[in-house]
C-alpha cells in the first residue's frame, strides 16, 4: 500500500492546541496494491522480479539503440540488437505487458484475507493444463511459419493450402486456448500468493500472436492487410490478440474502457444497418482484424506513445520514488505551504499537482497522495466531501501541468507533429488558471470555516528544505534537456540518470540492488497504462476503418452553421463522453481520432483543436456521473462518490471554461505578442478570482444571492478576453468591491454627499 510515516496525526483546528509533532512523510508515492494483485513469494516471486526488471530495462536499452553486443562486442544470437524495428518492438511491448500483466493480476478481487481462503478447483486446474499444449503449439506453429516464408516460400491469403495450415495448425489451437483460459479464469479461484496455470496460458497465447505477427512482418509491410491477399492468420492473430486486451484491461483498469471498445466494436458489424451519419460500409471480420492490429489501430499512436514516452516516464518515475525524491516534494509542500489557512488541502494542491505530472493518471495519483493529505484535511475541518474532492481535482489538474503533462504533451506532439516544445509553451497560461482557480476554491473554503493554517511545530522545516532542493534538478535537467532541443527520449534518460546520482547525496544512495528494484517497479507500475494504451487503440482502429470520425466532422460543420458555439459545445459533451472511465492517455487519444478532426475542419488552428479536446479528455476524470479521480478520493475519505464528483467539478470549474478562452482568444496559448499574452493573462486572472467567489459565495464576506450572479457575469466578461468584455468585467469587479467593502451603503452614501 502507499503508505506515510507520521510521529502523531498533525492537524489542529483552529479550537484546539494540543502539542503535536512534525509531518515526516515517506513512501508517498509508492504503488498500492490493488485488488486484484498477486503477491508472490519464492519462487514465482524471483520469476515476477526478475521479468519485470527485464520488461523495462529492454525498453530502456531498445529506445536508447543498446545491446550487450554493443558493451562487449560479443553478439549473443538470442538477445535482440537495437534499435529494433518498429512494428516489432511496439508488437513485443504489447505482448510483453501481456504475459506480465496476466502474471500479476487476477481475473478477480481476492477477499480481504488476502485470498488465503480460496481452494483451487481441481476440474478447472486440469483443463488449464490441457489448454496449455495449444497454446504452445500455436507458438511453435508461428515459429514454423516463420521458417517457411525463410525457405522463401510466398505467405499470401489466396494460397488455399497455405490458408489451410494457418486455420488449423495456428488458427484453431490459438483460439480455442485463448477463449478456453479467459473463461476458466472468470471462475478460477486461488490465493493471492498462488501461481495460475489458466493465466500461463494466456501469457502464452500473447506470445503466440506476437511471435506470428513478426514472423508475418514482411507480408504486413507490403500493405496486404484489409485485402484478400492478407494471409487469415493475421486476422486470427488480432482477433485473439484483441480478446486479450479487452481481458487485461478489464483487470487492471475496470469494464468502463472494454464496455466502450466492445460498443465500437459492434458498431463495426452493425454499421452498415444504422441511419444517417452512423452508417458505415459492410466490413468483413477478416478485413477488419487483419488491420487492427497495424499502426492503424492497436500498433498506431497509443502504442507508439506507450512504447516510448510513458514506459520512459514510468521508469523515470520509478527512479524517483527510489531515490526519495517523490517524498521530498511532499515534505516541501509542507514547509512552503503547510502555515497558509486550510494548509492541507493546499499542499495537496502542490504535492499533487507535482507527482500527477509525472505519473500520468489521475486516479492512481489520488490514491497515492490522497492517502495522506485526505485524511490531514479532514482533520482540520474541511468536509469529507470537499476533501476529496480537492484532491481529486489537484491530482487531475496535474495532467494539464507542464512541461509532462502526464504524456499528454507527447502523445500530442505525435498525433499532431506538432513540435512538444510549443506544446509544453502553450500550456503554461492555462495550468496556472486551473490551480490558480483550485488554489482560491479552496482558500475561500477554509476562510468561510474560520480554519487556520498548520503551526511551525507541525510542519517540515522550510531551511532544512531549501538544504535538500537538488532533488529537485532531476525535473530541472529534464526541462532544460528539452528546451534545448534534446529528443524526449535522450531527456528522460538523462533526468532518470540523475535522479540515481542525486540520491548519493541522500541518505537513500541508489546501488545495484534498488536500481534493479526501480526497473521491477518500473515494469509492474506500466502494465496498467500499456494495455489501456492498446484497448484505445482498438477504438482508434474502428473510427480509422469505418470513417466515423469523418463523419462525425461533418456532423460539426453542420452544427456550426447553426452556431460555432453549439457546435463547440457538442464537441466538449462527445469528448467528456469518451473520457469517461479511462486514464488520461487513452481518453485524449480517442478524443483526438473523433473530435479534433472536426474542429481542425471548423476552422479552428490544430493546436487550438488538439488542447480543447486535451482538457475535457482529462477533466473527465471529476466529472459527473463517471469520475474515476473523485471516486478512487471518495473511497478514502468515505463521502458519496456522485457528491464528491459534484465537489470536485465545481472546484475545477475554470478548467470548464478555459478552452472556450482558447477558441476566442488564442494568446492564451502563447500565440501572439507579449502585449497580448500579458493582457490576456492578467484579465484572466482576475476572471478567474471573480469565479471562484462567485462559486463559493465569498468576496471579503458572505456574498448574497444576487450579487454572486453579477460577479459570475463578470467572471465570464474577464475570462472572454476583449478589451469591452475585461472593461465591463473590471467595472463589475469595482462595484462588487464596493458593496462588499461597506462603501455602498446608505449611510456612507450619504457621508459622500455631504
Amino acid at each position: 500500500m502507499a503508505r506515510f510515516v507520521c510521529q502523531q496525526v498533525p492537524l489542529v483546528s483552529e479550537k484546539t492546541s494540543e502539542e503535536i509533532t512534525p509531518i515526516v512523510v515517506d513512501g508517498i508515492d509508492e504503488e498500492p496494491v490493488v485488488g486484484n494483485a498477486r503477491q508472490f513469494s519464492g519462487k514465482f516471486l524471483i520469476i515476477a522480479s526478475v521479468l519485470s526488471a527485464f520488461y523495462a530495462a529492454f525498453h530502456m536499452a531498445a529506445l536508447n539503440g543498446l545491446s550487450i553486443g554493443d558493451w562487449t562486442g560479443v553478439t549473443i544470437p538470442l538477445l535482440p540488437r537495437f534499435p529494433m524495428e518498429t512494428w516489432n518492438f511496439r508488437i513485443v511491448h504489447v505482448a510483453g505487458a501481456l504475459l506480465l500483466g496476466f502474471m500479476l493480476f487476477a481475473s478477480v478481487r481476492f477477499s480481504e484475507t488476502d485470498g488465503s481462503d480460496m481452494r483451487p478447483n481441481p476440474l478447472v486446474r486440469g483443463l488449464s493444463w490441457l489448454l496449455l499444449l495449444p497454446a504452445l503449439f500455436a507458438v511453435g506453429a508461428a515459429a514454423w511459419f516463420g521458417t517457411l516464408i525463410e525457405g522463401g516460400v510466398m505467405w499470401n491469403g489466396m494460397d488455399a493450402t497455405l490458408k489451410s495450415r494457418e486455420i488449423y495448425l495456428y488458427g484453431i489451437p490459438l483460439m480455442v486456448a485463448t477463449v478456453g483460459a479467459i473463461g476458466l479464469s472468470w471462475v478460477e479461484r486461488l490465493p493471492r500468493h498462488a501461481f495460475s496455470v489458466t493465466d500461463l496460458v494466456l501469457g502464452i497465447c500473447g506470445i503466440a500472436v506476437a511471435t506470428y505477427l513478426i514472423v508475418m512482418f514482411g507480408t504486413l509491410m507490403r500493405n496486404s492487410t484489409g485485402t484478400p491477399f492478407a494471409p487469415i492468420g493475421i486476422s486470427i492473430a488480432a482477433l485473439a490478440g484483441t480478446l486479450l486486451i479487452l481481458e487485461l484491461t478489464r483487470r487492471v483498469a475496470g469494464l468502463a474502457l472494454v464496455i466502450i471498445s466492445v460498443v465500437f466494436l459492434i458498431y463495426v458489424f452493425t454499421g452498415q444497418y444504422l441511419p444517417g451519419f452512423l452508417n458505415s460500409p459492410a466490413i468483413s471480420w477478416e478485413r477488419f482484424f487483419s488491420q487492427v492490429y497495424t499502426d492503424a489501430g492497436i500498433l498506431g499512436p497509443t502504442t507508439a506513445v506507450s512504447s516510448t514516452y510513458i514506459i520512459l516516464f514510468i521508469i523515470f518515475a520509478a527512479f524517483l520514488s527510489a531515490s526519495k525524491v517523490g517524498d521530498y516534494f511532499v515534505n516541501f509542500a509542507f514547509a512552503v505551504a503547510g502555515r497558509a489557512r486550510g494548509g492541507p488541502a493546499k499542499v495537496s494542491i502542490f504535492a499533487s499537482g507535482l507527482m500527477g505530472m509525472i505519473n500520468g493518471t489521475s486516479a492512481g495519483n489520488v490514491v497515492a497522495t490522497g492517502s495522506l493529505t485526505i485524511p490531514l484535511m479532514k482533520k482540520v475541518g474541511y468536509p469529507k466531501k470537499t476533501a476529496g474532492a480537492v484532491e481529486a481535482a489537484a491530482s487531475t489538474g496535474g495532467q494539464i501541468m507542464p512541461p509532462i503533462m502526464g504524456a499528454g504533451a507527447f502523445i500530442m506532439a505525435e498525433i499532431t507533429g506538432i513540435p512538444y516544445q510549443d506544446i509544453a509553451i502553450a500550456a503554461i497560461i492555462p495550468a496556472v488558471l486551473y490551480f490558480a482557480c483550485v488554489y482560491l476554491m479552496v482558500d475561500f473554503e477554509a476562510v468561510k470555516l474560520g480554519m487556520r493554517g498548520m503551526r511551525s511545530d507541525e510542519l517540515p522545516k522550510l531551511p532544512e528544505m531549501l538544504k535538500k532542493v537538488f532533488l529537485f534538478l532531476p525535473i530541472v535537467i529534464l526541462i532544460v534537456a528539452l528546451f534545448q532541443g534534446y529528443s524526449v527520449i535522450r531527456a528522460g534518460t538523462l533526468a532518470t540518470i540523475s535522479a540515481a546520482v542525486v540520491s548519493w547525496l541522500t541518505p537513500y544512495r541508489m546501488n545495484l540492488k534498488s536500481i534493479y528494484k526501480a526497473f521491477e517497479n518500473a515494469g509492474q507500475m506500466s502494465i496498467q497504462i500499456i494495455v489501456v494504451c492498446a484497448c484505445a487503440g482498438i477504438i482508434v482502429g474502428v473510427i480509422s476503418l469505418t470513417g466515423v470520425g469523418a463523419r462525425f466532422s461533418n456532423l460539426l460543420l453542420g452544427l456550426a452553421e447553426t452556431s460555432q458555439l453549439l457546435a463547440l459545445f457538442f464537441a466538449m459533451c462527445i469528448a467528456i463522453l469518451l473520457g469517461m472511465g479511462m486514464p488520461t492517455t487513452a481518453a485524449y487519444a480517442v478524443a483526438a481520432s473523433v473530435v479534433a478532426p472536426g474542429l481542425v475542419n471548423l476552422g479552428i488552428p490544430q493546436l487550438t483543436a488538439h488542447f480543447f479536446v486535451f482538457y475535457y479528455a482529462v477533466l473527465s476524470a471529476i466529472t459527473p456521473p463517471v469520475a474515476l479521480a473523485s471516486y478512487a478520493a471518495a473511497g478514502i475519505s468515505g463521502a458519496n462518490p456522485i457528491e464528491t464528483s459534484v465537489t470536485s467539478f465545481k472546484i475545477g470549474l475554470a478548467a470548464f471554461v478555459v478552452p472556450f478562452m482558447f477558441f476566442y482568444n488564442g494568446a492564451l496559448l502563447m500565440q501572439g505578442t507579449w502585449l497580448e499574452v500579458a493582457h490576456v493573462f492578467v484579465t484572466a486572472m482576475l476572471g478567474v478570482y471573480l469565479l471562484a467567489a462567485a462559486v463559493q459565495g465569498w468576496l471579503f464576506g458572505q456574498v448574497n444571492p444576487y450579487l454572486r450572479a453579477v460577479v459570475g457575469i463578470g467572471a465570464l466578461a474577464m475570462i472572454a478576453g476583449g478589451w469591452l468584455s475585461d472593461a465591463i468585467g473590471l467595472g463589475i469587479m469595482a462595484l462588487a468591491f464596493a458593496v462588499q467593502r461597506g462603501y455602498l451603503t446608505p449611510k456612507n452614501a450619504a457621508r459622500g454627499a455631504d
